[in-house]
Order: structure tokens, then C-alpha cells, then sequence
């Protein structure tokens, strides 16, 4: 059309003044007229000091080497940056994403309104900690593990497995924690402490509810069907699924006890924490306690 003349003047309409009539941009004409590129268009400017191949090699091997599963582009970019690799976020996710590296990630669903708001995270150790339990099956049958986590340094303070889920049995990780971090097990000795738990039926029991009460912790309930409430301690049993559940066999229940404890130890010191750049769980505990120490 914008080619035809006009029986008027005798010229071509011309392409401007056919889209301004029927209301189109000719950037859009432009782009369907343009050839379609051979090779899709790479990102603009400097590519860095690492070839593409060299870099996709050195997270290949991060990845390799890294004791966890699923860990996404950001570990990894810290990953390579502590290995004296420097290059970019986003260039680390474009490659990773170019060849199918990413940690999978369920698609999320619909949600109303929040349930509460805030956050769950204080600003100093040993101030909240998390208990929660998962299953897993044995050669010996189903064992329940139970579980206890710093909120704000994402420490794993406790873990236990029994073949009971009982409440006795649920106090075992505080107990350890305990021990661990508030130098012995005595009345009123964890003044301070909260203890966000669900409402399950080992930790809303009488006996569980009076030892805590006994250390000195105050029981912070997270809110009936709210899971988010419990974050802290839900994720880090996603973490010890993808790692030691999943991908592990236990012939015996105390094999699978000694397996939770050499991995407590492992993710306290290698495990990065985003939100502490990128920090393992026990150097960040170690950097807050100091100054206390000095000041002492």
C-alpha cells in the first residue's frame, strides 16, 4: 500500500503516512520487513576476562564440587568469586540458565492475603530458634528426625533421629543446642530464648512445654496453618532432604543418627547464607559473638 500512488498528486503514499491512517507504529513494520538474524543476539559490551567456555567449565566444576544439592547462580557466583573468579550475577545466571544448571524450583501457587506480617529473622544469635520434624525410612522402618535451627545465623543447633516421634524424643536437638551454646543444661539457663515451633502434638504436649519452660525459653507457636511462620526451620529441612535424605540409603537408625550429626557439622561450615554475604552459618555465629567477648 505504501507503495501505490496516489490517483491525485501522482506519488507514492509512503509508509509514514500509511501507518499514521490505519494506526500502526513503523517500528513494528520495520521489524517484520528486517531479516531474521542467523544467530540470536548476544548481550552488549565487554564479555570479561573469561571466555564463555572457560567460565561455564569453572561453574561446572563448582557445582561438581560442592557438597550440596541444588544450590542456585548466587552461591555459585560467591562460590567462584572465593576461588578468585570475578565476573557477574547475571552473567553467571545467563550461562546457567543457557545450559540447564539451575537448581529446579517448584512453581509457586495462588496465595490470599498474608497471615501475619514482619519477619522471623532477629538481629542477633540465640535469640529464636526453630524445631520442626521430618521422616525418612530405614532398613529398620520409618524414623522420625527431628530438628532445631538458629533464626537469625540459619545454624543447625540440634538434630536428632528415633524411631519414635514422641516428645521425648523432640526435646533431644534443644537439649543439645543448649549444651552447645549456653554452656550446660539448668534451670532458667537459656533466659532469652523463644522457640517457634508448630502446634504438633509432641511440642503443644505438657512435658515438652514444661522442659522449655524449665531452661529458661519461651514457646513462640507459629500460627495455625501458616508454615511460613516456621520458615526457618522448614527450609533447612528442605536442605537436609535434597542432601542427605534423598540421596542416601540407612541400613539402621543409628546410622542414619550418625549421618545427621556429621551433616550438622558440614552445612554449619560450608553452607553459605545469602543474607549474611554469603557467610557459613558458624563464622557468622563467630563474628557476632566477639565483640561480646571483647567487651567481656
Amino acid at each position: 500500500m505504501s507503495r501505490a500512488t496516489s490517483p491525485v498528486s501522482g506519488k507514492c503514499y509512503g509508509l509514514a503516512t500509511v501507518c499514521r491512517v490505519w494506526r500502526i507504529a513503523r517500528s513494528g513494520v520495520y521489524r517484520h520487513l528486517a531479516p531474521t538474524p542467523a544467530t540470536s543476539p548476544q548481550r552488549r559490551g565487554p564479555t570479561g576476562a573469561m571466555t564463555v567456555a572457560a567460565l561455564t567449565a569453572a561453574i561446572r566444576d563448582v557445582l561438581a564440587a560442592s557438597p550440596f544439592h541444588g544450590e542456585g547462580h548466587r552461591k555459585v557466583w560467591a562460590r567462584l568469586r572465593h576461588a578468585g573468579t570475578r565476573t557477574s550475577l547475571r552473567r553467571v545466571l545467563r550461562l546457567m540458565r543457557e545450559h540447564d544448571l539451575l537448581a529446579p524450583a517448584r512453581v509457586g501457587s495462588a496465595r490470599g492475603p498474608h497471615t501475619h506480617d514482619g519477619t522471623i529473622i532477629p538481629k542477633t544469635v540465640d535469640t529464636m530458634w526453630g524445631t520442626d520434624l521430618t521422616a525418612t525410612c530405614t532398613g529398620e522402618g520409618q524414623a522420625a528426625v527431628f530438628i532445631a535451627v538458629d533464626h537469625c545465623s540459619a545454624e543447625c543447633v540440634g538434630i536428632h533421629a528415633h524411631a519414635r516421634a514422641t516428645r521425648f524424643e523432640a526435646l533431644e536437638p534443644i537439649r543439645q543446642g543448649v549444651r552447645r551454646h549456653f554452656g550446660g543444661f539448668a534451670a532458667a539457663v537459656a533466659r532469652g530464648l523463644k522457640l517457634r515451633h508448630d502446634h504438633g502434638s509432641q511440642y503443644m504436649s505438657d512435658h515438652f512445654q514444661k522442659e522449655i519452660a524449665f531452661l529458661g525459653i519461651e514457646s513462640s507457636p507459629a500460627f495455625v496453618r501458616a508454615p511460613e511462620g516456621n520458615g526457618c526451620a522448614e527450609r533447612f529441612i528442605r536442605t537436609l532432604k535434597e542432601n542427605l535424605l534423598w540421596v542416601r540409603t540407612f541400613d539402621t537408625i543409628e546410622e542414619l543418627r550418625q549421618a545427621l550429626l556429621a551433616f550438622r557439622e558440614t552445612y554449619n561450615t560450608t553452607w553459605l547464607i545469602e543474607r549474611h554475604g554469603f557467610m557459613m552459618p558458624e563464622t557468622f555465629r563467630q563474628t557476632q559473638l566477639q565483640p561480646v567477648a571483647k567487651a567481656a
